[in-house]
C-alpha cells in the first residue's frame, strides 16, 4: 500500500552548541568545533507550516521576542545557505495550535546566503506534560533544520531561570547545557536571543534501507506504529500522530544507545521486518513489533 493512501485510513542573547565546544566569531567568519545537540521532536510538529518571519498573529500586543542567528557546516566555519528552517512552540496558554490553518506560532524560512536566519514571536510559557498533570516542561521553541549535505537538525531552545529546568528530561542532562539561552531585553516591547547552529555531516544508508524499515507495525503492547522517511531522517507516529525524527547510527539502526531514542530494525525475507523500540523520558519504555504493512514505494 502506497504510504499516501494508507495516511488517509490510519487512525526551541547567546550562541548555542555543544557540551564540550563552542562557536565564535573570528573577523570574518564563525569558528565552531561542536555540533549542536539534538533534542526530541515531541508530538506537535506540523510540517508545511507558512512561509513567514513573524509568528505572532495580527492581533498580538505583547512583548516580541526576536530569535535570530547563523546555521553553520559540519567544518563549523561554512554559512550554509538555503537552509530550511522550521519552528514552533506553543501559545500563552500552554497548548499547541494542532489544526488551524493559520499555523498559530509556526513558521519557515530558508537561510539567505549568509547562512542567517530570524524569526519574530514571543517568550513562550512553561507547558504541562499532560492535560492532568501539574508537571511541567520549562520553556522552549522547537526547531528542525534541513540542509543538502548536511544531517537533518531536530532541537529545542530554553531560557536561563526556568524553574523547570532542574527536572526536564532534556535539560537536567549536559547535552542542552548550551541550549539554554539568555533573553536579552532591548525595551519594553522587545526582546532577543541568538542562536547559532553547527550542522553534522550527512550520514545516511542506502535508500533500500529506509524503504525496508518503513511501513506499520504491530507493538507487543498491541499499538500500532508506523515508521517513513522525512528527508534524512526516519519519522514514527502512533495514533497517526508524529513523534519523533531520528538520525541513522548504523546496523539498522536509527537513534543511539546514548539518545531518549532508538529502534534497531531486524529485516527479514520477502521485505519483512521486525523492530525493538525504546524511549527514555520519564521512564523507559521499550517496545518490540513486526512489521504488518509496507509501502509500494518510498514517498
Amino acid at each position: 500500500m502506497n504510504r499516501r493512501n494508507f495516511v488517509k485510513h490510519i487512525s526551541y542573547f547567546t550562541t548555542g552548541m555543544g557540551v564540550f565546544g563552542s562557536i565564535s566569531w573570528e573577523y570574518d567568519k564563525y569558528i565552531g568545533d561542536t555540533i549542536t545537540t539534538t533534542d526530541i521532536l515531541g508530538p506537535f510538529y506540523r510540517p508545511n507550516a507558512p512561509w513567514r518571519t513573524n509568528l505572532n498573529p495580527a492581533d498580538f500586543y505583547g512583548e516580541e521576542l526576536h530569535l535570530s542567528g547563523k546555521v553553520i557546516k559540519e567544518d563549523g566555519k561554512t554559512p550554509m545557505k538555503d537552509c530550511l528552517i522550521e519552528v514552533w512552540q506553543c501559545k500563552n496558554d500552554g497548548a499547541y495550535d494542532n489544526i488551524s490553518e493559520m499555523y498559530l506560532y509556526r513558521g519557515r524560512q530558508k537561510t539567505n546566503k549568509e547562512g542567517a536566519y530570524h524569526f519574530i514571536t514571543t517568550i513562550p510559557v512553561p507547558e504541562p506534560v499532560d492535560e492532568k498533570s501539574t508537571v511541567f516542561r520549562p520553556a522552549h521553541i522547537h526547531m528542525r533544520i534541513s540542509a543538502e549535505g548536511q544531517q537533518d537538525l531536530i532541537t529545542q531552545i530554553y531560557f536561563h531561570g526556568d524553574p523547570n529546568l532542574a527536572t526536564d528530561p532534556s535539560t537536567k542532562t549536559g547535552l542542552a547545557i548550551n541550549r539554554i539561552l539568555t533573553i536579552k531585553k532591548v525595551n519594553d516591547k522587545k526582546s532577543e536571543i541568538r542562536f547559532d547552529v553547527i550542522l553534522r555531516k550527512e550520514y545516511l544508508p542506502e535508500s533500500s534501507v529506509y524503504n525496508k524499515v518503513s511501513g506499520v507495525y504491530k507493538m507487543d503492547n498491541g499499538t500500532m506504529m508506523e515508521f517513513y522517511r522525512d528527508g534524512d531522517l526516519l519519522f514514527y507516529k502512533t495514533n497517526n500522530q508524529i513523534w519523533g525524527g531520528l538520525s541513522y547510527s548504523g546496523n539498522n539502526t536509527f537513534g543511539a544507545k546514548e539518545s531518549d531514542t532508538e529502534a534497531r530494525f531486524e529485516l527479514q525475507i520477502k521485505a519483512g521486518a521486525k523492530v525493538w523500540f525504546r524511549f527514555s523520558r520519564r521512564k523507559e519504555t521499550t517496545l518490540q513489533g513486526t512489521k504488518i504493512l509496507m509501502y509500494e514505494k518510498e514517498l
